[in-house]
């Protein structure tokens, strides 16, 4: 199977979908992005871009509010908080202190830039 995301406004992804892989294929059983494409367009209209389940290309696989960015050829998750910034090998939001590593559970505090321990 083959999944495709749909684009909307500024490139934000406004759902995914499964395509059999016959309807991605040349005659000769060729996968080709291109047709895919052509088939959920045809199928649905909108704009689409072919997303991996197992993020094998485009760094991460597309989820709704998702953006495409196509300089980096990848699907870029919401950023979480403004403070936390992009890696560019993974693109994934990384926030500006490490995560504690002592086996207990913590969120985020914008308003203080740390980890803030959840209590048990």
């Amino acid at each position: 199977m083959a999944h495709f995301a749909e684009l909307g406004e500024n490139n934000i992804v406004l759902r995914v979908i499964v395509v059999d892989n016959k309807d991605t294929m040349t005659a000769q059983g060729v996968e080709m992005e291109e047709i895919g494409v052509s088939f959920c367009r045809n199928l649905l209209g909108g704009t689409w871009k072919q997303t991996s389940y197992n993020a094998n290309f485009r760094k991460n696989y597309a989820g709704i509010g998702f953006t495409y960015d196509s300089e980096r050829d990848a699907f870029i998750p919401p950023r979480p908080f403004p403070s936390w910034t992009l890696v560019e090998e993974t693109c994934h939001w990384t926030a500006p202190v490490a995560y504690p590593d002592d086996g207990q559970r913590y969120t985020w505090n914008e308003d203080t830039q740390s980890w803030d321990l959840v209590p048990q």
